[in-house]
Parts: structure tokens; C-alpha cells; sequence
């Protein structure tokens, strides 16, 4: 017997392993379908050449959201679906994704206060609301959220979204696939594939070692993002009237720029809007912009004129301005929206479109185009529809009541349960308490386990970041590199020296079940 990806092969036969939907694509739609998938008893294999949301999906601006902004452009249901699935989101995954409250300074220059009034009324009323508070009108001179701004605003608007923190909701999405039966393969190159009478014959990559792997898939789900054209023409052969743009978002991230847990959403001349968020306690994250892209998805960067954009936008509207020391970090992203002849990027559809090929019933391969990380969880519902012909039989729709892992706890309280670990476990500090109630919700003891002192958790790197938290990301959620652990699975690589990675670097070197060859080597 011989170990290929984790799974025991017989040399002899070689017989491919045969699956009923294999996924290309590791970021929230690739990781959603598959969970979908795994919940109504099909056998699922999701490949990755990289890391769980190593792309776009740890790109955005963090918001579950309507999309206020897509009403202007008549987007009425997409901007409902994304209204329904914020309330909804906001009840499975309770420690993942939070209330935030969001200031829109008026400027009369930009929209008139009756088009701002009437858009705010429909967001409030386009899907039910149960958690979220109503929008209000703001006399910003005697209100505490006009503090930050300058003093020509002197009315504002308020209402709510919330807050995700976007990898990790790929990673529970991956979390529960796995333990619904996926597979999850990463580190895994999709090379090919070629239709025979009843099954895709598929040739993967380990794009560590070099080693080929093949199997067989009933269906297949190219949710490749920026990647979805390579992937459907050339490893496919497919061909189709659906193109994908392109479109980059970029970030800032500086030191908080203003006291308060509230956002403000500006609007700028050109009537774009910047997001401004308080962000990881000690800093404010700006965006996002909208530019058209035709390089490499893998080699984006934010340009000297997107962070001028972003900054010229907080100057407009806030007291405090950003100097170059200011900006801790940037990060960039490439959307892949759905092409549907718009002129302005800004301006592109967010809503999703699928394409299905199954030529005289043969086996189909199903494209996502488009999408965002709000309405995820619907587009792999309807993507299941959408393949639900080629599995007679399947299992209706479970995902809309469905818990992500984490987020049983009682009534979605997670101030409650927060205290309570706090109690429980008195020797954290009360920010990686916070923060490891975050990202793991409920299962955090299986970090914490039985330890009674700080010291039971084996060496502190720094942040709260210790040797039983690194094992488990190992262990229970993919991670390889350095990389992995403090830009995805958390962000603590905003709050870490040089010298704690290193030290992180050198821990995965000995410890790691891959050795060297899976640290960091940045």
C-alpha cells in the first residue's frame, strides 16, 4: 500500500477513487458548495493549488452586507438576497460575524438628503430585520459619531451591517465539509480533465513533491475565482459565452484613526463610497477601491494612486489625516465579477451567474462567475440546484438553519459565552480571550483542553499565539506556513515583531508533519 494525499492506494489496481462532485477552488464559494454538497450525502473532494481563501476571499473589506450602495444601481434583489443572508449569517456563525453600525456623513454635493433617506428606508424594509437596529437620522454636532469628522457635516445617517472576519469563515465552511465526509486537498494543482460516457477523468498535482494523483468525478464545480476562464478553456476544453472581469480592490490599514466601535461609510465626488472600520482593536482599515485589472491575479498590489484615493477620501471627510507611518498594511484583491458590459468598474454587477455544460447529458461541469462573501451560502444552494438533475434523489436544502462550527452557543450570545470562558479559563488575557472566542466559538477547548495556567498551553510567541493554538491549526484546519497562521487563520501578523515570526518559522520547521518543507520561508 502506498499514501497519496492521506489515502491509502493499492499499487496493484490503481483504480481511480471515484467522486461525486470534485470543487476546484478554496475560497468561501469553493469551500460553501462543498459543504453544501457533503450535507446531502455526496461524496466531495475539494482541491486547492494554495490555501484555504489565499486570494480574494481574504481580500474584502470584511462586511457581511445589503450593499447599500448596489440600490443606486436598481440592484433590488441582490441587495435583498444580501439583506435575508445578513440576518441569517448572523445567527449561525454568531462568533465569526457581529453587529457593526455605520455613519453616512451627508454630503448634499454628492446625493441629495431625500435619495440617501429613500435608500435607507429600503434597506430597512426590503427583508425582515430581528437583530439589527433601524436607520436614523444624526445631528452630527451634538452626536458622538460626528466627533471624527470635520465640522462642515452636520447631518448624518446611521444604520447597520456587520463585521466577518472573511478567511476564517472559509475555513469553518471547510471545518464542516471535512466533517460531513469532504475531502479537502490543498496544496493541490487541478492539472486536467477529460469527459468519458459517465465521469470526468481528472489529473491532480501535489505542487510540494510533484506527485500525480487521478481521480474520477460524476460532476465537477470550477469555483476558481480570477482563475474560472483558465480553468473552464484551457484544463476543460469548454467554451462559453460568459466572460469574467476583472476587477481589483485594495485596502489600507493604518493605526486607529478614531475612537468608537462605529464605521463610517464616505462619500467621495467621483460618488464612489470609502468604508472606514475600526479593526483589530488598535487600527482602522479603509476601503476599498474598484480599478479594472488584466495582470496576474496571484501578483496584485495596491498602486500609489489607489492608496492616494484612500487617503484623499478620509482627508474629505475625517479630523485626522494619514501620513506614510501611519499605514501598518495594505492588501489587494482581484473580484472576479461577472462581465455584463458595464463601462465603470464600480459600477459591475456583484450578483452571481452560473455556467452549466452538460452537452447531451454528459457528465456536467458547473462555473461559478461573480458572487460575494454575503451571499455565499445561497449561491451554493442554487448551485446545487443547479446539479440537483444529475443526482436523482438528492437531499433538499439544509444550509439556512445550519450552524457553522463554533456557533452553537445559547440563544448566539456571544457576550455571554465570551464571559463565561473568561471565567472559566481566568489565567487569558482579556484580548486573546476575545480573540481566540472569535475564531473558534465553541470549539476553542479544543486548544484550551484542560489547562489550568498559561504555561499549559506550551510557549507564547506572542499575542496570545501559543504552541497548543499553532498544533491545532495544523491539526484541525490546514495551516503549513507561517503565512497561514498570522494572515489567515488570524490576523495576529498586524500585532507581532519580526522577531516572534521568525521564531513561529522555526517552531513549524521542527514540529510541522511536513518539516522544512512547509515553513515559511518569506
Amino acid at each position: 500500500m502506498a499514501r497519496w494525499f492521506g489515502n491509502e492506494v493499492n499499487l496493484g489496481q490503481r483504480s481511480p477513487e471515484l467522486f461525486d462532485i470534485l470543487v476546484i477552488g478554496g475560497g468561501i464559494n469553493g469551500c460553501g458548495i462543498a459543504r453544501d454538497a457533503a450535507g446531502r450525502d455526496l461524496k466531495v473532494m475539494l482541491v486547492e493549488q494554495g490555501d484555504l481563501a489565499q486570494g480574494t476571499s481574504s481580500a474584502s473589506t470584511k462586511l457581511i452586507h445589503g450593499g447599500l450602495r448596489y440600490l443606486e444601481q436598481f440592484e433590488f434583489r441582490l441587495v435583498r438576497e444580501a439583506l435575508q443572508e445578513r440576518e441569517r449569517l448572523l445567527k449561525l456563525a454568531p462568533h465569526n460575524i457581529w453587529p457593526l453600525r455605520f455613519v453616512l456623513p451627508h454630503d448634499r454635493g454628492v446625493r441629495p438628503a431625500w435619495l440617501v433617506r429613500l435608500g435607507l428606508f429600503l434597506y430597512d424594509h426590503l427583508a425582515a430585520r430581528e437583530r439589527l437596529p433601524a436607520c436614523e437620522t444624526l445631528h452630527l454636532a451634538d452626536h458622538p459619531f460626528g466627533r471624527a469628522l470635520q465640522p462642515k457635516f452636520r447631518t448624518g445617517f446611521a444604520y447597520s451591517d456587520c463585521a466577518v472576519d472573511d478567511s476564517r469563515l472559509v475555513v469553518l465552511c471547510a471545518v464542516d465539509a471535512k466533517q460531513r465526509g469532504a475531502e479537502i486537498a490543498l496544496g493541490t494543482r487541478f492539472v486536467s480533465a477529460r469527459r468519458s460516457t459517465d465521469s470526468w477523468d481528472v489529473v491532480l498535482e501535489d505542487v510540494r513533491f510533484g506527485r500525480a494523483r487521478e481521480v474520477r468525478a460524476r460532476a465537477l464545480v470550477n469555483a476558481a475565482g480570477p482563475w474560472v476562464a483558465e480553468v473552464l478553456g484551457s484544463r476543460l476544453g469548454v467554451t462559453t459565452s460568459k466572460k469574467v472581469r476583472l476587477i481589483k480592490g485594495s485596502h489600507l490599514v493604518t493605526r486607529r484613526l478614531y475612537e468608537g466601535e462605529h464605521a463610517y461609510i464616505l462619500q467621495n465626488p467621483d460618488k464612489r463610497i470609502v468604508f472606514t472600520i475600526p479593526y483589530q482593536n488598535d487600527f482602522t482599515l479603509i476601503g476599498t477601491t474598484d480599478v479594472a485589472y488584466d495582470g496576474e491575479p496571484h501578483e496584485v498590489r495596491i498602486s500609489e494612486d489607489e492608496s492616494r484615493y484612500l487617503r484623499e477620501s478620509v482627508a474629505l471627510h475625517l479630523r485626522s489625516s494619514i501620513a506614510p507611518e501611519d499605514i501598518v498594511w495594505t492588501y489587494s484583491g482581484v473580484r472576479p465579477l461577472f462581465d455584463d458590459g458595464s463601462i465603470t468598474a464600480s459600477v459591475v454587477t456583484r450578483d452571481y451567474v452560473f455556467d452549466l455544460d452538460a452537452p447531451d447529458g454528459a457528465p456536467p461541469a458547473l462555473s461559478v462567475f461573480g458572487g460575494k462573501i454575503t451571499t455565499f451560502r445561497r449561491l451554493s444552494e442554487h448551485a446545487m440546484d443547479a446539479l440537483s438533475r444529475f443526482f436523482p434523489g438528492l437531499k433538499p436544502a439544509w444550509t439556512a438553519t445550519a450552524i457553522l462550527p463554533g456557533g452553537d452557543m445559547p440563544k448566539g450570545d456571544f457576550d455571554t459565552f465570551l464571559s463565561n470562558l473568561m471565567a472559566r479559563k481566568p489565567f487569558l488575557e482579556a484580548s486573546t480571550a476575545h480573540r481566540l472566542a472569535r475564531a473558534y466559538g465553541t470549539r476553542v477547548d479544543a486548544i484550551l483542553g484542560g489547562a489550568l495556567r498559561k504555561e499549559d498551553l506550551g510557549r507564547d510567541f506572542g499575542a496570545g499565539l501559543s504552541e497548543a493554538e499553532i498544533d491545532h491549526l495544523i491539526r484541525a484546519e490546514w495551516a503549513r506556513t507561517v503565512e497561514d497562521i498570522i494572515w489567515r487563520r488570524s490576523k495576529l501578523g498586524l500585532h507581532l515583531p519580526q522577531a516572534a515570526v521568525a521564531e513561529i518559522a522555526r517552531y513549524l520547521e521542527r514540529t510541522s508533519p511536513e518539516g522544512k518543507a512547509v515553513a515559511d520561508r518569506a
